[in-house]
C-alpha cells in the first residue's frame, strides 16, 4: 500500500474531488444494503401469508427508487474518481516531459529513447490505474465489506457471520504472497517492454540503413528474440495474475458452503427464518465483490508501485548542467572571451580540449577548423553550456556564462547542429519553430538568406509542404539550409554553424556566407567547417588539433604561417579546380 502514501501529494491537491467520490461510494454501499433486506421481509411476509398487493407494490417501488439512485451515484463517483486519475497521468507526463527538456546531452547518452517512452506510456498508465481502480477497490473493499459484515452481524446472526468469514485469513495470506511475486515479475516485464520499445524506435528511425546493408532478416530475428522475452516475462506476470480470481472464488465458495450448512441447520431448528437466510445469502453475495476487489487491489497496487518507482527514479536524476545559485537573468551581448585550460567529458579518461584561449570582438566572425575529432564540436557545445568547464571560463559581454541563467544564454545563441533535425510539420512551421509568431515575410526572408526559398517554391504546396519525420522527404542540402533558416529567423546575438554548409555546393555556400555578412553586421557568427572556404572570410580563425590550438589568425595570416591550415586550403582548392574541369586528360 506504499503507493498510496507516495501519491499523497496528489490526493491532497484533489482532496475535495477524492473526498466527494469516497463519500459517494460509501452512500452507494449503504444503499446496496436495502434491497436484500426488503427481499427478506417480502419472503417472510409471504411465508406467513401476510403479504398484500399494496405492501408488494410499496417494496417494489422502494427497490426501484434505490436502484435509480444508485445508478446516478455510481455515475457521479466514476466521473469524479476516473477524471482525477486521468489528470494525474497528465501531470506525471508533464513532469516527465519537463524533466526531459531540462536534462543535458549526457543524460541522453546513457538513456535509451525507447526506455524513456515506456516510462511515459506503460508506467504512467499503471500509476493511473492505481489512482483510479486502486482507490475504488480500496474504498469499496473496506467500506462495502465492513458495512455488509456489520449488517450481517446486527440484523441476521453473529454466529453465521463468523462461520462465513472463517476462510478470510487464507485470502489475506494468499493475496499478500501473490502481490510480492507480482511486483518483482511486473518490474521485469516493464523493463523488457522498454528494451523492445527502444529496438523498434531504432529500427524505424534507421530503416534506410537496415535496408542498405541488407540486414532485414537479422533485425527481424533480433526483434523476435526481444518480443519473445517480453511475452515470457508478461506470461510470468499473467501466471500470478491468474491465481487471484480462482483463489478468491474458491474462498467465496467455501464461505457459501459453510453459510448454507450452518444457516440451513438453524432454519430447520427454527432459530432462523427463510427470509433472514435469503437476506444473509444475498449479503454474502455482496461480499464477493469486496473479496475480489481485495485481491485485485494487491494486483493493481503492486503494478502501480513498480511503475511509480521507475518514474520517480527517472525524475530523481539531477541536471548535470544547472543554473548556479544566484544566476543572473541578463541580456547577453558583447565580446566573447574563451579561456579553457582543460575540458574532459564525463567518464572520459583524456581531455578533449586543452589550452584554448582567445578573444572575439562583438560583430566578428570566428572560424573553427581542424581534422575530424580535433574538438571543434566540443568547443561549440561548451559555448551553449551543454557541458560545464571546470578548468577555465567562457564569458560574453563581461559576464561568465556560468554566472547567468541558462535561459539567458540560450536566448543569445542560435545554433545549427551537424544533425539537422526537422519535425513532422510544414516547412514554414519548421523554420518558425523557435519563433512561432513569425510572419510569412520573416520566414521567407530567412529562407532567402539560407538559399532555400527557390527550392521551397518548387514544391506544389510551397511553405505548406509537409516535411516527413526527421526530414526524410528532403535532400541533405535542403535539410541543412532549412536548419540555417530556422536559426537565422531568431536574429540572435551569436549564430553558431557546426559544419552546416558541408552538403551545399560552393556557389550556394558563397551566397549564404555573403548574405550572412550583410545581414548579421554587429552580431557575432561562429562557423565550424571542414571545407576551409566556409571560414576564409572570418575575422578570426582558430585551428584545432587533438584538442589544442595550433594556429590563430585570419586567413592571410594562417596562409603565411603554413602548417595544417595552409596545406589543407591548397589541397581543397586543387580538388575544387579538378572537379570544375580545370585539368583534363
Amino acid at each position: 500500500m506504499r503507493i498510496f502514501l507516495d501519491l499523497l501529494w496528489y490526493f491532497k491537491r484533489k482532496k475535495w474531488r477524492y473526498l466527494t467520490a469516497v463519500l459517494t461510494l460509501i452512500t452507494v454501499a449503504l444503499l446496496n444494503l436495502i434491497p436484500p433486506r426488503m427481499v427478506g421481509l417480502v419472503i417472510d411476509a409471504l411465508q406467513h401469508r401476510e403479504l398484500t398487493d399494496g405492501n408488494l407494490r410499496m417494496w417494489l417501488g422502494w427497490i426501484l427508487f434505490v436502484a435509480l439512485l444508485t445508478y446516478f451515484l455510481r455515475y457521479v463517483w466514476r466521473w469524479l474518481l476516473f477524471g482525477a486519475a486521468i489528470e494525474l497521468s497528465t501531470t506525471l507526463r508533464e513532469q516527465l516531459f519537463d524533466h526531459f527538456t531540462r536534462m543535458s546531452p549526457q543524460f541522453y547518452q546513457t538513456k535509451r529513447v525507447g526506455d524513456l517512452m515506456a516510462h511515459a506510456t506503460n508506467d504512467i498508465q499503471a500509476v493511473e490505474q492505481t489512482a483510479m481502480e486502486g482507490i475504488l477497490t480500496l474504498v469499496d473493499s473496506l467500506v462495502t465489506g465492513t458495512v455488509v459484515m456489520i449488517t450481517m452481524v446486527s440484523v441476521i446472526s453473529l454466529k453465521l457471520t463468523l462461520v462465513a468469514l472463517l476462510p478470510l485469513p487464507i485470502l489475506a495470506y494468499a493475496t499478500s504472497r501473490y502481490g510480492k511475486i507480482l511486483h518483482r515479475r511486473f518490474d521485469k516485464a516493464q523493463a523488457a517492454f522498454s528494451d523492445l520499445n527502444d529496438r523498434v524506435q531504432e529500427n524505424i528511425s534507421g530503416m534506410r540503413v537496415v535496408k542498405a546493408f541488407g540486414q532485414e532478416q537479422v533485425e527481424i530475428a533480433n526483434f523476435t528474440t526481444l518480443s519473445n522475452d517480453v511475452v515470457a516475462k508478461n506470461f510470468a506476470v499473467a501466471q500470478i495474475d491468474a491465481l487471484f480470481d480462482p483463489t478468491i472464488q474458491l474462498i467465496v465458495g467455501i464461505s457459501y458452503f459453510l453459510s448454507l450448512v450452518v444457516g440451513g441447520y438453524d432454519v430447520a431448528h427454527g432459530r432462523l427464518s427463510i427470509g433472514s437466510l435469503t437476506t444473509f445469502t444475498m449479503y454474502l453475495g455482496q461480499l464477493i465483490w469486496p473479496m475480489l476487489a481485495f485481491g485485485w487491489l494487491f494486483n493493481i497496487v503492486e503494478r502501480g508501485h513498480a511503475s511509480y518507482e521507475r518514474i520517480q527514479t527517472l525524475l530523481a536524476m539531477k541536471e548535470d548542467v544547472a543554473d548556479r545559485r544566484g544566476a543572473l537573468a541578463v541580456e547577453l551581448t558583447g565580446d566573447l572571451v574563451v579561456g579553457i585550460s582543460q575540458f574532459t567529458y564525463p567518464q572520459a579518461s583524456t581531455p578533449s580540449l586543452q589550452g584554448v584561449f582567445f578573444e572575439l570582438q562583438r560583430g566578428s566572425t570566428l572560424g573553427v577548423v581542424g581534422k575530424t575529432g580535433s574538438g571543434k564540436t566540443t568547443l561549440l557545445r561548451l559555448f551553449m553550456r551543454e557541458f560545464d568547464v571546470v578548468h577555465g571560463d567562457i564569458s560574453m559581454g563581461g559576464y561568465s556564462i556560468y554566472a547567468v541563467q541558462k535561459v539567458s544564454l540560450r536566448k543569445a545563441i542560435a545554433y545549427v547542429p551537424q544533425d539537422h533535425f526537422l519535425f513532422s510539420a510544414t516547412i514554414a512551421e519548421n523554420i518558425a519553430f523557435a519563433k512561432p509568431q513569425a510572419t510569412q515575410a520573416e520566414i521567407s526572408e530567412a529562407a532567402r538568406i539560407a538559399a532555400i526559398h527557390d527550392d521551397i517554391m518548387r514544391f506544389p504546396d510551397g511553405y505548406n509542404t509537409m516535411v516527413g519525420e526527421r526530414g526524410v522527404t528532403l535532400s541533405g542540402g535542403q535539410k541543412q539550409r532549412l536548419s540555417i533558416a530556422r536559426a537565422l529567423l531568431l536574429d540572435a546575438e551569436v549564430l553558431i554553424l557546426d559544419d552546416s554548409l558541408s552538403a551545399v555546393d560552393a556557389r550556394t555556400e558563397a551566397h549564404i556566407l555573403t548574405e550572412l555578412k550583410q545581414k548579421r553586421q554587429g552580431r557575432t557568427t561562429i562557423i565550424s567547417a571542414h571545407r576551409l572556404s566556409a571560414v576564409e572570410h572570418a575575422d578570426l580563425i582558430i585551428v584545432l588539433e587533438e584538442g589544442r590550438v595550433v594556429g590563430v589568425g585570419n586567413h592571410e595570416q594562417l596562409m603565411q604561417q603554413g602548417g595544417f591550415y595552409a596545406s589543407m586550403y591548397r589541397s581543397q582548392q586543387l580538388e575544387e579546380y579538378v572537379e570544375q574541369g580545370g585539368i583534363r586528360a
